[in-house]
């Protein structure tokens, strides 16, 4: 994980999400480098999520894709993408 670092995955969460904890350590153990923003600390990621159509965090971004909730299957295809590049 790197807080605030520009990276091509961002992942907008907050803290004590259980969904959110479970979609870093799925990054994490996948060796995907990602951001994190907190929703409750940022309107403007706040107001993303909204305009992606999201109701709930974490809300994953990885350039034009994303998805909302905790996705192993769309982290595994991250994966393999960053693998093939």
């Amino acid at each position: 994980m790197v807080n605030g670092a520009t990276t091509d995955v961002v992942v907008m969460g907050k803290k004590s999400c259980v969904q959110c904890d479970a979609t870093y350590r799925a990054l994490d153990k996948k060796g995907i480098e990602y951001s994190v923003v907190d929703v409750t600390q940022d309107a403007a990621a706040l107001e993303r999520v909204r305009e992606l159509g999201y109701l709930q965090v974490p809300v994953v971004v990885a350039g034009d894709d994303h998805w909302s909730g905790f996705r192993p299957d769309r982290i595994n295809a991250l994966s393999s993408r960053e693998k093939a590049s």
